[in-house]
């Protein structure tokens, strides 16, 4: 899966070292998709999806921007077949303290 849906295989610099930090950036882009998985879409459609799947799906989305003074609003097309499951997502992944209060401590 790192390589064909994450590109991983592609170490095309000429630096031992860019090659690795390449790696090391799909390898966290990886763990990032699992924990998308398994604590986002958990109980969903999507629960089990190739990382392909995922991106096609949640991230190819035509959406309209706009930008207001306190906050950025997403507006989805009338006919998105991934409305509710966007919807539910952005719930879980919402966070109710602000984060002032976690970077203080």
């Amino acid at each position: 899966h790192l390589k064909d849906d994450l590109a991983a295989d592609r170490t095309s610099c000429t630096s031992f070292l860019a090659n690795c930090m390449r790696l090391l950036l799909h390898a966290a882009a990886y763990i990032l998709h699992q924990q998308l998985r398994t604590e986002g879409l958990r109980y969903t459609a999507l629960s089990q999806a190739q990382p392909s799947t995922v991106i096609s799906k949640l991230f190819k989305i035509a959406v309209q921007v706009r930008q207001y003074k306190n906050k950025i609003v997403l507006h989805l097309p009338s006919a998105c077949p991934v409305k509710h499951l966007l919807h539910t997502l952005a719930e879980r992944l919402y966070l109710t303290i602000p984060a002032r209060t976690i970077n203080s401590t």
